[in-house]
């Protein structure tokens, strides 16, 4: 069953908490991530990866960089979805913090929007 795969990524407050950052910047790298989220770069690496897999996010390479972006194909249902999650965790203070931090992230790379 295609939802209770989808919903099940949505259950883990690491790759929840990764989308809704995602969600409101567009796309962000690994090492974004992994300083937003004071997470490992192996761990963040294996999240997005069980994203990427699912079809929920995907992957832009510049340079050395992996910009993950939200699925813009994503049926409407799971952008309802994702919308829905990220919505009820925009005021936990977790996430509060993951923002406070990726603002404040020094030498953050440097986006080529590819048309």
């Amino acid at each position: 069953m295609k939802q209770a795969g989808f919903f099940q990524i949505l259950s883990d407050e690491t790759r929840l908490r990764a989308l809704r950052l995602i969600a409101e910047h567009g796309e962000l790298c690994v090492c974004e991530l992994v300083h937003a989220l004071e997470i490992s770069q192996p761990k963040i690496s294996r999240h997005m990866a069980t994203m990427r897999d699912a079809g929920i996010v995907q992957p832009r390479r510049h340079a050395q960089w992996v910009f993950y972006g939200i699925n813009p194909d994503l049926e409407s249902w799971q952008k309802r979805a994702l919308s829905a999650a990220g919505d009820s965790i925009s005021d936990e203070p977790a996430l509060m913090n993951d923002s406070r931090r990726l603002a404040e992230m020094q030498e953050r790379p440097e986006r080529c929007n590819v048309a």
